[in-house]
């Protein structure tokens, strides 16, 4: 794969809702479009509600909950789980889901265990317990689907030095787990890392984000665009039709991420570590 316009569409999954709402919405919607996105899955607990924590540590976490109108995106209940409400298991729940989305076309891989506690305590978690929360994920995974997955993508595009140490003891083709502007070697696991350079739509505005999302596009190039189906596949779902819409009349090729993890030329890419940052629009730091 040589210069050109390649789009890439990441799929993240965190809850409930989005799996058994946003999920079908967006199938719906890539079969409009004959387009396909790899579909990277939580399996584990939906702790959605753990989230007041942050909203008492963290005032950009609580302005970004009323920017990017929070409740309409994940809904009521979501805001309960895992305190006042049971904590509803995600994929591992729905296994005839998870095997649409491959029928369909699309590709399945690993998000997460538990993805709240990750999010908000993966700084403080040993190897020991992220072996356990990779384990646990892994054959949940398995169990749904009959086979190992390809690639892991961290939550909140979070990752420390354990758990990168960790990941060498899984077999993946690729990982997919930092915001940089193009693929590099994450340094210490040997694998291609292909991360999401473009922003998000909550990052921008919601629907008023759309034309910044579409201006990076402008220039060509191979990009990997980060979808969350509690958003496209729900109240933003059509300002995820208008920048297909608008990437497909820019020329852009929509393919699968393991087709560009693996068009991708270990023999030039750089080798390198992540860092953190905090980007723009984002309320915590993730893995860059």
């Amino acid at each position: 794969m040589s210069g050109g316009r390649i789009l890439g569409l990441k799929v993240d999954v965190d809850t409930r809702r989005g799996m058994e709402r946003g999920v079908p919405s967006l199938l719906d919607t890539l079969a409009a479009f004959r387009v396909p996105a790899a579909f990277f899955l939580s399996f584990g607990p939906d702790n959605s509600g753990k989230a007041v924590l942050q909203l008492l540590r963290n005032p950009r976490f609580l302005a970004k909950m009323f920017r990017t109108n929070a409740p309409g995106l994940y809904g009521f209940r979501t805001a309960l789980y895992g305190t006042l409400l049971p904590a509803p298991m995600i994929a591992s729940a729905l296994p005839g889901l998870c095997r649409e989305i491959e029928s369909r076309g699309h590709e399945v891989e690993f998000h997460a265990w538990d993805h709240r506690t990750w999010q908000d305590a993966l700084p403080r978690k040993g190897a020991a317990w992220i072996r356990e929360w990779f384990r646990r994920g892994f054959a949940s995974y398995e169990e749904a689907l009959a086979h190992r997955p390809r690639a892991f993508g961290a939550p909140a595009w979070l990752l420390t030095e354990e758990a990168v140490g960790v990941l060498r003891e899984f077999p993946l083709e690729y990982l997919s787990c930092t915001r940089a502007a193009a693929p590099f070697l994450l340094q210490g696991t040997g694998l291609v890392e292909l991360p999401s350079d473009l922003p998000c739509l909550e990052e921008v505005g919601g629907r008023n984000g759309v034309s910044r999302i579409l201006s990076a596009l402008d220039a060509g190039g191979v990009h990997v665009l980060p979808v969350h189906a509690e958003a496209e596949g729900g109240i933003w779902r059509d300002a995820f039709v208008e920048i297909l819409r608008g990437a497909i009349e820019r020329g852009y090729e929509v393919l699968p991420l393991s087709r560009i993890a693996a068009d991708s030329s270990r023999k030039t890419l750089p080798g390198r570590p992540f860092r953190s940052a905090l980007l723009p629009g984002r309320a915590v730091p993730c893995s860059v």
